[in-house]
């Protein structure tokens, strides 16, 4: 006679190993690398999850999972009670998966037992359509847009640099973008400042960045900012944010942004551009040196003028903005490697790229261990001598 499918799972339930669910809270709370895999459908998922688990329902387990996890890792698989996640350890096992558990008694239980849940970002039909070329990537999918909408970047500016950067970030889906700036739109931004418009012309960039972004895409937040920076407000600006882009043209701006997110432990990812010229890195406080390290003093004036004294190709800020947003998608999805300790020339007129690297200076003044960063307005400082 056929097996029941109370024998099926009978069978399959003593070939797997099954955990509890006060074993996993307790591998959560001791922060062990392993992982959880949800595999109700998502309607399910929708209404709670627990911390941290990623979404592949059942049905899709054999196609999504190579995407997803390593055959090494350690998984945890859960259901609604237990019985999904036996069968889908079954089958993992059957494919070469060597460390897999199905949590006894699934979400049910790990519910009642008050154990912590948390609500996942769930994807719109409209959302899951804008968004497909990135759900199509193993390293973004649903799970890694839902970190994107949860984002929050502040853009330094929104001039040669930002104005590239703003548009691809919005793009994106990163959810809430935060910009500083006190100009308003002259014609002669036009010619590289690509997020405005002649008819905007005069008006706040501020202003005129959010209207490009609300028109390109209305799941960004902007939190705009038409004010100068300053010891004085850099804190209260920075502080709701994950990690700053800074497309500012002058020096104490610089200094200022790097040593308060030094103070926060905040990413700092800089641009620079000179006529054909251009930089990029990601400062990572406790993973890389920081900009003083990289410029412990300002160069002269005469080696360091502004774009509007010393001109610049157009296209070039585009190209370095474009880098620079890169590296936060980077940073916020937590794939590849950032720009940490390496420096990106890019030479528009030999179109080479150069990479040098960066060390930490054991004497900054700002990062350094033990350093105490008071934070100062830099325009003394970056003056050039009497």
């Amino acid at each position: 006679m056929a097996p029941s499918f109370r024998d099926i799972l009978s069978s399959t339930k003593k070939e797997i190993r099954e955990v509890q669910v006060e074993s996993v809270k307790q591998q959560l709370d001791a922060r062990r690398a392993f992982k959880l895999i949800d595999v109700r459908e998502g309607d399910e998922y929708a209404a709670g999850r627990l911390p941290g688990a990623l979404s592949i329902p059942r049905g899709f387990l054999e196609l999504r999972i190579e995407e997803k996890v390593g055959r090494d890792e350690e998984l945890v698989l859960y259901c609604a009670g237990g019985t999904r996640s036996a069968l889908a350890a079954k089958t993992l096992q059957d494919m070469g998966y060597t460390h897999v558990s199905s949590m006894a008694g699934g979400y049910s239980r790990w519910h009642d037992a008050s154990f912590p849940v948390e609500k996942p970002v769930v994807l719109s039909a409209e959302q899951k359509e804008r968004y497909r070329r990135h759900l199509a990537i193993p390293e973004v999918g649903e799970e890694g847009q839902a970190r994107l909408l949860k984002a929050k970047v502040l853009l330094m500016g929104v001039g040669g640099l930002g104005s590239p950067a703003a548009l691809y970030l919005a793009a994106a889906g990163v959810g809430t973008l935060g910009i500083i700036d006190m100009d308003v739109v002259d014609l002669s931004n036009l010619q590289r400042q690509v997020i405005h418009t002649r008819e905007r012309a005069g008006q706040p960039k501020t202003e005129s960045a959010l209207e490009a972004i609300r028109s390109l895409n209305p799941d960004v937040k902007v939190i705009p900012f038409q004010e100068r920076l300053t010891s004085e407000n850099v804190l209260r600006i920075l502080e709701p944010f994950e990690m700053v882009l800074d497309g500012g043209d002058n020096f104490p701006t610089r200094y200022l942004l790097n040593d308060a997110c030094v103070m926060l432990g905040k990413p700092n990812i800089h641009g620079s551009i000179y006529r054909f010229e251009g930089q990029v890195t990601s400062f990572v406080p406790g993973k890389g040196p920081c900009y003083r390290c990289l410029y412990p003093r300002p160069p002269p004036p005469d080696l360091a003028p502004s774009c509007a004294e010393a001109g610049v190709l157009g296209v070039l800020p585009g190209i370095i903005g474009l880098l620079q947003a890169t590296e936060a998608l980077k940073l916020i999805l937590g794939v590849g490697e950032p720009l940490v300790g390496r420096l990106l020339n890019f030479d528009a007129l030999e179109t080479r790229f150069q990479q040098l690297k960066l060390r930490r200076d054991p004497a900054c003044p700002v990062c350094r261990e033990g350093a105490q960063v008071e934070l100062i307005d830099y325009e003394q400082f970056c003056a050039p001598p009497m």
